[in-house]
């Protein structure tokens, strides 16, 4: 009962550390300070919205490590995706050298915090986690980006909104954890994301012998998808981030 305990404690300390991540990043964009893609009006306290396409995405990684491969500008003139660029989506973010660095960075935390005994410790411990944690992200990408969006038309690429309030964008870029475009230019439940994300975290119990139970799938459902949250809030903002950098340094 002690060891299940424990476990369960140490899956929850990584969960509550990815979650915190989350807070403080949602805090700091919706932070007044940061306020992006909008002008205050002189004549009231109100915000007004400064109407301008998106940029184009020229970079295909935000933080020079997140891929980013499968977001797109807006929605404008908008073409599905056939399977074989799904997969392709997929495919980049899978082998970036950026996903592998994530990998790394998440075993090593798992291996700190003794995640699975099992693993053990050393060189050879560390090599267990990092292949488990990067199976997780290719297993993870392959599901939600191109089987269960091929399977069921729908779009697995992140439409940045580029315009209006923060906490518009903000809600935006959450709810399309949620909700989702379909191939018919329509919009449905997000079924790629949940259902692509579960399946992921069933094949981990393959090679995650300490954390088989209900809970712990649980857990690390709800951390991926926090996750993904996470990348969606920093794929509409980066743009701006970085531009506003990029004019301090001029």
């Amino acid at each position: 009962m002690t060891n299940s305990i424990d476990q369960v404690a140490r899956k929850s300390r990584s969960s509550i550390r990815s979650g915190l991540a989350l807070m403080i990043l949602c805090a700091l964009i919706w932070s007044p300070s940061l306020s992006f893609g909008q002008q205050s009006d002189p004549d009231t306290s109100e915000p007004v919205n400064v109407v301008s396409p998106p940029s184009p995405l020229d970079n295909k990684r935000i933080l020079g490590i997140i891929p980013n491969y499968r977001t797109w500008p807006s929605l404008k003139d908008y073409k599905p995706l056939s399977p074989k660029e799904k997969f392709e989506i997929a495919r980049q973010d899978s082998f970036d050298r950026g996903t592998i660095a994530l990998a790394a960075m998440f075993a090593a935390d798992a291996q700190l915090t003794n995640a699975d005994p099992s693993f053990g410790q050393g060189v050879k411990g560390y090599a267990h986690y990092l292949g488990a944690s990067y199976g997780d992200f290719v297993i993870g990408n392959y599901m939600s980006e191109a089987v269960f969006p091929t399977l069921l038309h729908q779009d697995p690429r992140y439409f940045r909104r580029g315009i209006g309030s923060t906490r518009s964008r903000l809600a935006y870029s959450i709810g399309q954890i949620f909700w989702t475009h379909t191939d018919s230019d329509r919009t449905q439940f997000n079924y790629s994301e949940i259902l692509g994300n579960s399946t992921a975290v069933a094949i981990s119990n393959a090679y995650y012998p300490d954390s088989r139970n209900a809970t712990d799938s649980a857990t690390k459902l709800g951390m991926q998808i926090g996750i993904d949250m996470a990348s969606n809030v920093l794929k509409e903002f980066w743009p701006d981030v970085s531009r506003k950098f990029s004019r301090k340094h001029q």
